[in-house]
């Protein structure tokens, strides 16, 4: 197995931030699902405000729909139009990179437009029409692994977008199914992914959902964040993904596995500790 110090990946570019070996931790992070301009603006500079004084540096996302809700009664979000306006004005507010996660092959271009990082959604990362239409819009693209691959499974997956041209691919781990309502994350697995020589993420929280735990919706148990994240950074990750809220119990989308936003700059600290001992060791 490859040591993560000596891997050859290159370095994916979002707008401004570099993610890859040899570069800082990185950070994607935001609430599950846009709620409105305000929110927007208002967790993404609460965020902002954290990394820049730790040093990490940040990629905000939020979802324009979440098309995969337990419950059709479920919110899924303002739609593609209304959320691309959106996520402009974070852009154009706080000078920061943004990604969104899209759901059908004709949403690409027009995403592409506004985010500098297109993600592919883990139930979807297998769609040769997903990988292709973002490959084609020029911007970066961040494919999640789903719940039901092996990571050696994510090669083909890796190829695939690669000999499709894209910019540049980033691989998420979120976790794995594990009998009913449970997932679980394999650290040997994420060094598995660092094996493909590409840049890999850690998606802290969604890899501590329980999927239709609560019956008509998804259950979570974020007290399960800290551990992992810091595990997946020892293990070697380029950048941790983060849902975070100012009120999780209160938001309308994966709220009992999304992060309060005070509980993100105690949580980086102790990663940055971590990685930072690793440099020296």
């Amino acid at each position: 197995m490859t040591n993560h110090k000596t891997r050859r990946a290159g370095i994916v570019r979002v707008g401004p931030v570099e993610i890859g070996p040899g570069r800082p931790l990185a950070l994607i992070a935001g609430p599950c699902v846009i709620e409105s301009r305000d929110h927007a603006l208002f967790t993404a500079e609460r965020i902002l405000e954290t990394a820049r004084r730790l040093g990490v540096p940040f990629v905000y996302k939020s979802s324009f729909d979440k098309a995969n809700r337990t419950s059709i009664r479920s919110e899924r979000g303002p739609g593609l139009e209304k959320g691309l306006e959106i996520l402009q004005a974070v852009k154009d507010t706080l000078g920061v990179p943004v990604t969104t996660d899209f759901h059908l092959p004709s949403q690409a271009e027009g995403a592409a437009q506004v985010v500098d990082l297109l993600q592919v959604p883990a139930f979807l990362c297998r769609q040769t029409d997903m990988i292709l239409a973002a490959a084609r819009t020029g911007r970066p693209v961040n494919i999640k692994k789903g719940q039901f691959l092996a990571p050696w499974d994510m090669k083909p997956v890796l190829e695939k977008a690669r000999e499709a041209r894209a910019e540049g691919v980033l691989l998420t781990e979120r976790g794995t199914s594990f009998g009913y309502n449970r997932l679980v994350v394999d650290m040997a697995g994420i060094a598995e992914l660092l094996d493909l020589d590409a840049p890999v993420v850690f998606d802290g929280t969604h890899s501590v959902q329980l999927p239709g735990g609560l019956g008509s919706a998804t259950g979570g148990r974020r007290e399960m964040v800290p551990p992992l994240c810091r595990a997946a950074v020892a293990v070697g990750v380029d950048a941790l993904f983060l849902e975070t809220h100012q009120d999780p119990d209160q938001a309308p989308s994966d709220g009992p596995n999304m992060l309060p936003l005070e509980s993100l700059e105690p949580l980086l600290r102790s990663c940055l500790a971590i990685r930072e001992a690793l440099s020296r060791s």
